[in-house]
């Protein structure tokens, strides 16, 4: 039976009132109420999660300004391209992407530079990450290095996907 990914996005607010690093409105929340609020979802949870982003509101002027971005077939290019190199990697193999990667496939694709790994290294004693959050953060890395079109792995991937921990870095 072929294994299937499904990504489900789950949302959350930064406090019980929602407000919470706003530039639009203060929050009202006390320190222990916002902490009572984010202790509600579990860390070993959080680890399972491979990206944590969080977006702010947009002003009423970001609203309203019609510039364009980076167009969706665009994007879906350069997804497309990422997925041929994952395809070609794991050709032979039950993986199918990055994610799907175990501990042996991410010491062969994960590789990382000196000063790299000192960075990484900093950011797991600093942030206190567990050892899920490292697999998460090195496969994240792989992925960011393919959409860039990278054999390896770099500094910028690794610092790219170690911000997408944001959870990880706030106090709960």
């Amino acid at each position: 039976m072929e294994r299937r990914w499904f990504y489900y996005p789950i949302s959350m607010a930064t406090c019980p009132c929602g407000h919470l690093g706003s530039l639009q409105r203060q929050c009202r929340c006390t320190p222990g109420a916002v902490h009572h609020y984010r202790s509600r979802i579990s860390g070993p949870l959080l680890d399972r999660i491979d990206i944590h982003v969080d977006l702010a509101p947009l002003a009423d002027h970001q609203m309203l300004d019609r510039r364009r971005g980076e167009s969706s077939a665009a994007v879906r290019e350069r997804v497309c391209r990422a997925r041929t190199l994952q395809q070609q990697r794991f050709a032979g193999t039950r993986v199918r992407c990055n994610a799907d990667m175990d501990g042996q496939m991410m010491d062969s694709f994960c590789q990382l530079g000196q000063d790299t790994r000192g960075m990484l290294r900093f950011a797991i004693t600093e942030l206190n990450l567990s050892a899920r959050a490292y697999d998460r953060i090195l496969r994240v890395a792989r992925t960011l290095a393919d959409l860039a079109g990278e054999a390896n792995i770099g500094a910028l991937q690794v610092q790219e996907a170690i911000q997408y921990r944001s959870l990880d870095r706030q106090m709960w």
